[in-house]
């Protein structure tokens, strides 16, 4: 084979498709209709921080005031930006010493951006960190191993999910005659409640479960934990949930490469979203609920119009990403992965990237 046509195959592999655009929307729901105006989303480019390392940027997020931004994935270390200054790999701060394995999630504490908290599969641990403090100030070893954490709004409670989609609880507070607060493992009311995602709804009072392997999303009371809802999904089973802000919609999406929107009212689907040619690994919606970023097994995001499902825009990545998230305050997403392994190229890389007005 000649190397042109090496090099010609490689470019078709890179290629990013255009979205395809579904029939048009109601006219109401545009956003001329509404009077708003969306980002020129097309005159933006993304920008691209890569570090050398066979390991990938597993999960990506925000602070609760947007000023920070933390990844992790990496050397078993977690990384934060401080936002008011240039975002490069060198320029982050880092916290080991947490995990003696590879750290798999991260999450913010919703109601203060100093606290956040880590956790690994291979080592079963969920760390709480402090970002004014290069230690982390408090370790809990679990039985089994933590995929996912989920903050309740007054960042009181932590539900988190595992390996074998089981669900479970921390909570923050004191017990007997002990001197300050801390975090523990919580009991589940005796219940034994399987999922592999878990996200709260903005009350506190109910959550939202998922699990890969059932097509039915389950919506729970909380603390009883009672079914209150169990709604179809998707073929296949569902990955990944995302809640409107606004508390009006949830999405959905799957391996089936699909995306729902479901009205958290009436619990039907209000509109689906196909845009997407691959499996779904994540979703989050902007501040203002308007826009959803899609990220799934290509090299793109995809960002489309809640009120429409219309696509808006697809932004290149270097790699399929496992993780996207909306800034909290203005429309720039957050997302990271690995390069792809290819034959006779350079290493694979690690690397985040940011996409936005300023960025």
């Amino acid at each position: 084979m000649s190397h042109q046509l090496l090099n010609a195959t490689s470019k078709d592999e890179d290629e990013i498709p255009p979205p395809e655009r579904p029939p048009s929307p109601p006219p109401h729901t545009t956003f001329a209709a509404r009077g708003l105006h969306a980002p020129t989303f097309s005159a933006f480019r993304p920008r691209d921080i890569r570090l050398s390392h066979q390991q990938a940027m597993n999960h990506i997020a925000w602070s609760c005031d947007g000023r920070k931004l933390g990844a992790v994935g990496v050397d078993k270390t977690a990384r934060v930006w401080a936002m008011e200054r240039a975002v490069e790999m060198r320029s982050a701060t880092t916290f080991p010493g947490g995990h003696s394995e590879d750290i798999d999630y991260i999450a913010w504490n919703p109601t203060h951006p100093e606290l956040f908290c880590t956790s690994s599969q291979k080592d079963r641990r969920v760390v709480f960190w402090d970002g004014r403090q290069s230690r982390h100030v408090q370790q809990i070893q679990l039985k089994p191993s933590p995929v996912q954490l989920s903050y309740s709004p007054d960042g009181k409670t932590i539900l988190y999910t595992t390996t074998n989609r089981y669900l479970g609880v921390l909570t923050f507070g004191k017990e007997g005659d002990e001197a300050k607060e801390q975090w523990r493992v919580a009991d589940t009311n005796g219940k034994t409640i399987y999922g592999s995602t878990t996200t709260f709804n903005h009350a506190g009072d109910g959550l939202i479960l998922t699990t890969q392997s059932d097509p039915a999303i389950r919506a729970l009371d909380y603390p009883g934990l009672n079914l209150l809802h169990s709604i179809p999904g998707h073929v296949g089973g569902c990955v990944t949930t995302a809640l409107d802000p606004r508390g009006r919609y949830l999405a959905s999406g799957g391996n089936d490469s699909i995306v729902n929107l479901f009205d958290m009212s009436d619990w039907i689907c209000a509109r689906t979203i196909t845009v997407c040619d691959n499996a779904i690994n994540a979703l989050s919606f902007s501040h203002d609920g308007e826009f959803i970023a899609i990220a799934n097994a290509g090299n793109y995001i995809d960002i489309c119009a809640t009120e429409t499902g219309m696509p808006l825009h697809r932004v290149p990545a270097l790699g399929p990403a496992p993780s996207v998230a909306w800034h909290p305050s203005k429309h720039v997403i957050a997302y990271c992965g690995q390069t792809k392994i290819r034959e006779g190229g350079p290493p694979p890389s690690a690397w985040i990237s940011l996409f936005g007005p300023g960025m």
